[in-house]
């Protein structure tokens, strides 16, 4: 039970610590001063969102998201975020391709050639189905996570940093909500596709308590450590590479690494969420709807994605805070019907 819950806890983590997490740059825009009972406040909504999530997709069996949708919004509403989050998963994971492909360009290699092996890269994982996207999870996300810490704790250390949450001065309360919001389509995604796979509530319990309380550490530590640098932060793309100023260059090299690995595994969960959504009406192996998503793909990462990102992300930021409201409430709704 235990070992199970932990397995889904990673894959939870996997999921969300994507390359705009793991920079620094997706928490800084969310969070940064006066945060620190609003990281609180969505520990508690993160995990409440996925253990309502899994729970729904325990009892409906499910191995796709759709089922899940139709029980929080109903089935008109359904049909419209079943849309949503097919193109949100397509875009999103179409940026993270083209991505993986520009990072290796640092180390000489054309950017085509990067798209194409971080194109079969993908694919590989999935000719395990989904004990290969498990293993991947819980090989990467400690690796990933341990390395954070290991910088944030080093850096407020060196930089004496007093760990004080004045509740007085915490007027950013409600981003709680956008930021949850904004990652609440790819864990829908992600998690009802195990429905089947999930043996008990137990399990539910322990992934979402658990992936809850990691990421509100993680995201209290970093954001404390992107506070002390808020005078040039703005200088750096990547706000980590501001942390990292002055470490080894081991250390620069190791988490550069893991962000292009945080890419992938970003990648890897949108593909999944859509390859299970689509495979039973294809009917293929999941492997080979993933081969032919990601085929679909290589194309668009010629284009330039920033402005679409731009004006998608917003909307579905205000979109997802009524999915996210249907949510939380569900457990309070569901008791009455």
């Amino acid at each position: 039970m235990i070992r199970s819950g932990l397995k889904w806890m990673f894959l939870i983590l996997g999921t969300i610590i994507g390359a705009g997490y793991a920079s620094g740059r997706e928490l800084w825009e969310f969070f940064g001063f006066e945060s620190g009972l609003a990281i609180c406040i969505f520990t508690v909504i993160f995990i409440v969102a996925c253990y309502v999530i899994m729970k729904i997709s325990y009892e409906e069996q499910s191995e796709h998201f759709f089922p899940v949708i139709e029980r929080l919004v109903g089935t008109k509403l359904s049909y419209v975020y079943d849309v949503l989050i097919v193109v949100y998963l397509f875009t999103t994971t179409v940026v993270m391709i083209a991505g993986g492909g520009a990072t290796l360009e640092a180390y000489n290699i054309p950017y085509w050639a990067g798209i194409i092996f971080f194109s079969v890269l993908l694919v590989l994982v999935f000719f395990s189905n989904i004990n290969g996207i498990i293993r991947l999870n819980v090989v990467i996300i400690p690796l990933l996570i341990t390395g954070l810490l290991y910088v944030l704790f080093s850096y407020s250390v060196s930089n004496n940093h007093s760990w004080l949450l004045d509740l007085k001065q915490q007027y950013n309360w409600p981003s709680a909500f956008t930021f949850t919001s904004l990652n609440i389509l790819p864990l829908i995604a992600v998690l009802s596709a195990i429905g089947k796979e999930i043996k008990g509530l137990k399990e539910a319990k322990i992934a979402s308590v658990g992936s809850g309380v990691v990421l509100g550490v993680i995201s209290f530590v970093y954001n404390e450590a992107l506070i002390q640098i808020s005078d040039y932060i703005g200088e750096y793309e990547i706000p980590l590479f501001a942390v990292l100023k002055g470490s080894p260059f081991s250390l620069f090299i190791f988490m550069s690494f893991m962000l292009w690995v945080a890419i992938y595994t970003t990648a890897v969960s949108g593909v999944f969420g859509l390859a299970s959504r689509f495979k039973q009406q294809i009917k293929v192996p999941l492997w080979l709807m993933a081969f032919i998503l990601v085929l679909l793909m290589i194309p668009f990462t010629k284009f330039g994605f920033s402005n679409l990102v731009a004006i998608l992300y917003p909307l579905y930021g205000l979109i997802n805070l009524y999915l996210l409201m249907s949510i939380l409430l569900f457990p309070i709704t569901n008791r009455y019907k």
